[in-house]
Parts: C-alpha cells; structure tokens; sequence
C-alpha cells in the first residue's frame, strides 16, 4: 500500500520539476527575444518614421532604461508579492509592451511600449533564476540556471530569424508584436506554478511550503533535510545598505560586482546585438545580406557559450577572462583597422565579418556567462541580494549608456575610432582582471566570504 502511495508522488514530483525546466527555458527566450528583435527593425522604423538616429538610439535604448528601473524594483516585488506573482506581473508586461510596441503610432509610443517592456524584463531577468534557484534540485540547479543563461543566447538568435523573415517585406510592426506569443505562454505557465518554498517559509507559511517541497522532491526524507537547511539559512537576514554603510569589506565585493558588469557592457557585445544590420551596412552589404550576416552573429553567440559551459570549471575564471578580453580587443582593433583602410572587395567584406564573429566568440565564452557567476559568488550572504541587485541594475544602465552612445559615436568620431574605442577598452578590462578580478574556482562560497571579509586583497579572495 505505501508503495502506491510513493509512486505517483514521484512520478509527479519529476513531472513538475521537467515542468519548471520547460518553463524557465521559456522566461529565458522571452529575455532573449526581447534583447534581439530590435535589431532587424530599425531601419524600417527610421524611414516609416523619417526620424534621426539620435530618435533611433532612444528607441533602443529606452528598453535598458525599463529594465533598470525594473530589476531595481523586482528585488522588493520578489519579497513582497512571491517569486510567482513577480513573474505573473513581468509576464503581463511583457504581453502588453510586445503589442504596443507592434501597434505604435508614434516614435513616442514607441519609445513608451519598449519601457514597459523593459520593466518586464528587469523583473523576469531578477526573478527567474531566483524562483528556478529556490525550486530546482540540487543536483540539477546549476544545470538548470545554465540553460535559462544558453536560452537567452538562443532567445537572441530567433529573434533575428524572425526579423530576417519579415524584413523581405519591411514589417517591422510583426518583428515586434511577434514576440507577445511566448509571452502569452509563458503567462499561462506560471499561473499553474507552485509558490517557492523558500519564500513560503520566509512569509511563515510552513505547512505549505511543505507541501511544495513533498510535490516536488516526493520524498518525505529529502524534504525535512532542506526545510531544516532553508529555516537554518533564514536566520542569516539580509541586511545589505546597513552593511555596505557599516563594513569597508563588503563595500569593497558591491563595488567590484559593479566593476565587473561595467566590463561586461563596455565590451561592445551589445552594439552588435542592438546594432548589427547597421554594422553590416558599414562594411558595404545590402539589407539582405545585413540581416542574414545578423543571424549569424546570433548563432555564433549561442555555440560560442557553449565553450564557457565547458570551460568554466576546468580553466577557471580567470584563464577565461583573459583569452575573451584578448579575442575581443584583436577582434574589434582589426574590424576599425578596415574600415580606416576601407573595405573594398568582397575579400576584405568577408574577412571584416570574420574578424566581428570572432569578437562575438570572445564575448560569448567569457564575459557574457562569467561575469554573473563571478557577481554572485564573490558577496557575502548577510548582503548577497542587496550586492547582485547593485550589479544587475548596473549591467542594464551601462546597457542603456552603450545603446543610447552608438550612432552617436559613429557620427561624432568615426566608424574606426569608434571600433578602436571598444578595443582600447577591453585591453583596459585585461588590467583589471589582472589586478582585482579574484579566481573562485573549487573554492566555496563560505572561504570566499572569509577571506573578504578579513581583508584579504580582492584578487586573492578566490586563494
């Protein structure tokens, strides 16, 4: 008789647990998209609209602008409202900024529609991997929270299919509102999910996240074992702003989480992702080939990440930020070299784009994966979420200042000086990676914390 009780609770558990997987790949596409479908569209939003690229820098942008503003709030709306709701709420967002964006009249609503989606993507881009954190097993959490990263990726590389199906017609209302239909299903899906227990216990609603736990893990044993390690964890409270105003220590691990994703955006990654048919079109290609050539920077971008999933714990971080902030400062000093010299044949269009996927594989094996795990690991649990909040809401106003700054630069100092800029900068980022950047590799979370906060210099945290 018990046998019969167990079975179903585990076959259901499994279930719910392929459930969230699914659905978390989902929150990840959504994010994706989001990032990527701006691209193909902007040069049929500037001739409907006859409007400069100053207007167009802030139709891009103001999607970064949204997505501060939300990740700044999600934090609170994630401990107030659940991780559910927050979810419910950024989803709902996500629909209804996808089909205004679609829908706009004007530059102006435009602009407007791609705030609100931003907000719903600061929210899910908090929220998600927190819930999938807090719900996952432990043996596939880090799995788990890699694969959302890789759907982003993915996310992208659709999105710019998608523009390059429509382009051949100009439609750039459909490259936006497409995007409402994962938003739609996604909606739906998280209507059916359970509260996080973690959450449930924090509220003091323990007979519930009991039951969560018992639907998802289905066996009593396994359940007891992490309601006891979570109670144990909540005695830890967060306290954050009052320890960055109290402890030089963590003040110094918020502050390098903020270097950190400043490094992230100022490689330039994101000037190719909002920006790339432009790209193209510098190097002399036509719209198609503008929009095929984007595509392919897409999935450069998905396959690429999968070498950081390879490498991560074999190398280390260090090792990996090196040989990425490396490509990236060859890949971009030679795309502004041509395009000082001028790029005149079709052998010199072929090698320039090269010379860009190849930065795009330097990105996407390095910076773009490593620097939210380094976020991450490096704060200190009393004042984790108060740390990566600062560091996430830096990652989305340094994306606001590159995607609002490209078309100027362009304009102001040149293609190739502009191109020389980023390159500068990344050999920048290979100094700083030397001199503050710590190797957490095979280390723990608790040695990393101890070794911060008896004043060890940032480098040597990780040792």
């Amino acid at each position: 008789m018990n046998a019969q009780v167990i079975a179903p609770t585990s076959v259901q558990s499994k279930a719910t647990v392929i459930f969230v997987c699914v659905l978390a790949a989902l929150a990840g596409l959504m994010f994706g998209l989001d990032v990527g479908v701006i691209s193909g569209a902007t040069q049929f939003i500037q001739a409907e609209y006859n409007v400069s690229d100053h207007i167009i820098e802030w139709i891009v942008s103001s999607m970064m602008f949204g997505a501060a503003v939300g990740a700044v709030g999600a934090g609170w709306l994630s401990a107030h409202l659940g991780r559910k709701r927050s979810l419910v709420l950024g989803a709902a967002l996500f629909v209804i900024g996808s089909l205004l964006s679609g829908g706009a009249w004007s530059p102006e609503t435009l602009i407007a529609a791609r705030v609100v989606l931003g907000l719903a993507i600061g929210i899910a881009s908090f929220t998600a991997p927190l819930y999938l954190a807090e719900v996952a097993p432990e043996h596939i959490r880090g799995a788990m929270i890699s694969t959302y990263q890789l759907m982003i990726t993915i996310g992208i590389f659709v999105a710019f299919l998608s523009d390059t199906a429509f382009s051949y017609n100009g439609a750039w209302r459909w490259m936006l509102g497409v995007i409402a239909i994962p938003g739609v299903l996604f909606l739906f899906g998280v209507l059916f999910l359970p509260d996080s227990p973690r959450w449930l216990l924090m509220r003091g609603r323990r007979q519930e996240a009991l039951d969560v736990l018992q639907r998802l893990r289905g066996d009593s044993e396994v359940v007891a074992r992490e309601t006891a390690d979570i109670e144990e964890q909540l005695k830890t409270p967060q306290r954050g702003w009052h320890l960055f105003q109290e402890n030089r220590n963590f003040r110094r691990s918020v502050w390098l989480g903020v270097l950190l994703q400043v490094m992230q955006q100022f490689t330039g990654m994101n000037v190719v992702m909002y920006y790339a048919p432009r790209i193209f079109k510098l190097m002399g290609y036509d719209t198609s080939a503008q929009m095929w050539f984007t595509a392919l920077v897409g999935l450069t971008n998905v396959l690429a990440t999968f070498i950081a999933i390879a490498l991560i714990d074999r190398w280390g971080r260090k090792p990996i930020l090196y040989t990425g902030f490396t490509v990236m400062t060859v890949g971009l000093g030679v795309v502004g070299a041509m395009m000082h010299n001028g790029i005149h044949d079709h052998g010199a269009q072929i090698f320039t784009v090269a010379m860009l996927l190849i930065f795009i594989v330097g990105f996407a094996m390095s910076a773009g994966p490593l620097i939210w795990a380094l976020c991450s690991e490096i704060q200190p649990l009393k004042g984790r979420d108060f740390g990566i909040a600062c560091s996430t809401f830096t990652n989305w106003g340094c994306n606001w200042v590159v995607g609002i700054t490209f078309l100027t630069l362009l304009n102001g100092i040149g293609n190739a000086n502009t191109f020389w800029l980023y390159a500068g900068l990344n050999a920048v980022f290979i100094v700083l990676t030397f001199w503050l950047v710590p190797e957490t590799k095979g280390i723990t979370l608790e040695q990393i914390e101890r070794n911060l906060m008896s004043g060890k210099r940032l480098r040597d945290i990780g040792r």
